[in-house]
């Protein structure tokens, strides 16, 4: 903290600079979202602000960035849709969610999971940030053009059967969690039914609309609807946005090009006195925090969504140390991760209290700062203090934006975060594994795997899935090359150097087997073979062990059962240069002393040779 004011001037430019150029994202990614553009205004002061005091990078801005915007929809539009559709309903169980991915990233710092993030394979990284492109691209179409299906009443009305049907269900439901029995008590359910009005069940079919709507499927099934019914106007907006955005970047990047389409179109649009649509409105006022998230706390509501929550953590994690990285290579400084996840975790808890989505480090941001002076946390807080600022001057301004100009400027975005050098690289990635008549690369599997159900079915269990597909391959590798390094060979064949001096005439009677790598659960079955290799003249088995550094519970079975196999035929085992780990793991379950007696390990293979010429008789 004593260096916090070291840097003022710089830091008080790249804190402002990098404000500005958040505040359309966070607007547009608060609307996306579903809490809408306060939520996002909210996010991205208190994360910017506390993720630069309590965090391990100086020069990081965080807030609300499109990976965790993407996976925040998941959870809110999931909530709401248990909650009757509304809002109100589902904000204490969606912020509760939030909170708790906050505070996992607490713990994951205090843990030390920072260094380990980087174990994450690349192609689940790049099947996911494209996923991600294509998420925010497909679904901000709808608004674009001015289409809400909600508001559509010949879309509405085909779900008027199936809201009746729901709005039963829920009457029943409720009887019973008050020990009504239906089939003795008609008369109480077709009291509560006959006080439905029509109101209630216009509600839940536009609640299910626009469920049955959202998503990438969902809005791929409406488009033909939509494109019946485009809004004009509204498209013209989204249009010019996305042309000022890419056409001043060509002027200068200096000045935020999604700032200047966001003043201009809506400064147009609301000074010509255009009839469009305007997004939700901004609440005047400091943030107040969100205290049903404790008062009104139930485990059961969050529990279905533990493993996103902790996705939103992972994910957050990644995110920032990612552009940890970035701002440590601009910089010339080493950023602390650890301390980084907390920073992270304190900023999206405290975000998540007072109404915000979560977030986390953003790399155009930062590397605005950076360029424009910023070299201590200092700037990260002052960004945030600016939104607050405008938050609390502006509010009422920012809620004439036009909603098709945010869905322009999310458009942007989506183009913007996809790996395209990953999906380069897909022709030209080496093709290790086959696929029936096919040869395929598995990084690109992994890749495709995660794109496709990331963007057609679940951002949280796609990534669990490449995860487990990218592991399932990366061990098959090490096993197929460590099967190929751990071979086994006569003395006849070519020896290793300390093997040179072996007496011929004990030739037949031994057989060597070299093991070069761990012996783990991909390499096993190759050494199972080893009981069928061994020639029938051969009554002595020495196995080199000094180049296997690791052994795993079914290295060490395998293990057991070899050497189970060897003693019924009566062939000794000699081990030589056992090392510290296998060594440990052996002892635990008693290989030795019980399979391999103790003086049967040799600690070279000059002591080995010593016991052969000394106990094995010359016999073919």
């Amino acid at each position: 903290m004593k260096n916090l004011f070291s840097n003022i001037k710089g830091d008080a430019f790249g804190g402002i600079t990098a404000g500005i150029v958040a505040l359309p994202l966070a607007l547009a990614f608060g609307v996306s979202s579903g809490l809408g553009p306060s939520a996002g205004l909210y996010g991205a002061i208190f994360i910017s602000f506390f993720a630069a005091l309590f965090g391990g990078t100086n020069t990081q801005i965080s807030g609300p960035t499109a990976p965790m915007t993407a996976v925040s929809m998941v959870v809110i539009a999931g909530i709401v849709a248990a909650n009757d559709g509304s809002i109100e309903k589902a904000l204490p169980a969606i912020l509760t969610v939030f909170l708790l991915a906050g505070l996992m990233q607490i713990a994951l710092g205090f843990l030390g999971f920072g260094r380990y993030i980087k174990y994450i394979p690349y192609p689940v990284v790049s099947g996911f940030m494209t996923a991600i492109g294509v998420i925010i691209l497909v679904t901000q179409i709808l608004p674009s053009i001015g289409y809400y299906p909600k508001e559509d009443i010949e879309l509405v009305s085909q779900f008027k059967p199936q809201a009746e049907e729901l709005i039963l269900e829920n009457i029943l439901r409720e009887e019973a969690g008050e020990g009504i029995l239906v089939l003795e008590d008609f008369e109480e359910t077709i009291s509560r039914a006959q006080q439905l009005t029509e109101a209630d069940i216009a509600k839940e079919s536009q609640t299910l609309a626009k469920s049955a709507s959202s998503g990438v499927i969902g809005t791929i099934n409406v488009l033909p609807r939509a494109i019946k019914n485009i809004d004009w106007l509204e498209l013209a907006l989204a249009l010019s946005t996305i042309f000022i955005v890419y056409g001043f970047k060509r002027i200068t990047t200096k000045v935020p090009s999604a700032l200047v389409a966001l003043i201009v179109v809506s400064g147009v649009a609301y000074g010509f006195g255009m009839d469009y649509r305007p997004i939700e409105e901004i609440p005047t006022g400091l943030p107040i925090p969100r205290l049903e998230i404790f008062t009104s706390f139930s485990l059961s509501a969050i529990t279905p969504y533990i493993f996103t929550a902790i996705t939103l953590a992972l994910l957050g994690a990644i995110d920032s140390l990612l552009t940890s990285v970035v701002a440590d290579n601009m910089t010339k400084t080493k950023h602390e991760p650890n301390k980084e996840l907390v920073g992270q975790g304190i900023g999206n808890s405290i975000g998540a209290i007072f109404g915000g989505i979560p977030g986390a480090g953003a790399t155009i941001r930062t590397v605005v700062n950076i360029n424009a002076g910023g070299k201590t946390r200092l700037s990260g807080m002052i960004a945030g203090i600016l939104l607050l600022v405008i938050l609390l001057a502006l509010g009422p301004v920012a809620s004439r934006i036009p909603a098709a100009v945010l869905a322009g400027i999310l458009i942007t975005v989506g183009i913007g975060v996809m790996d395209y050098k990953g999906l380069k690289a897909i022709p030209v990635l080496p093709k290790d594994i086959k696929i029936g008549p096919l040869k395929v690369s598995s990084e690109v599997i992994v890749m495709l795997v995660v794109l496709v159900l990331s963007t057609v079915w679940n951002l949280v269990y796609a990534v669990g899935i490449g995860l487990v597909i990218a592991s399932l391959m990366f061990m098959k590798k090490i096993g197929d090359l460590t099967a190929r390094r751990s071979d086994v060979r006569k003395l006849k064949e070519k020896a290793w150097a300390d093997e040179a001096d072996f007496p011929d005439n004990l030739k037949e009677e031994v057989f060597i087997k070299h093991i070069k790598g761990p012996l783990f659960f991909g390499s096993t079955s190759d050494f199972q073979a080893l009981s069928k290799q061994i020639p029938p003249t051969a009554k002595t088995v020495i196995i080199r062990l000094g180049r296997m550094q690791y052994m795993d519970q079914s290295g060490l079975y395998a293990m057991e059962d070899v050497l189970v196999d060897l003693k019924k035929q009566n062939i000794d085992v000699l081990f030589v240069n056992l090392l510290k780990q296998p060594k440990y793991m052996m002892e635990r379950i008693d290989i030795i002393p019980d399979l391999i007696p103790k003086e049967h390990v040799f600690k070279n293979f000059d002591q080995c040779l010593k016991w052969i010429k000394q106990n094995v008789k010359d016999i073919y």
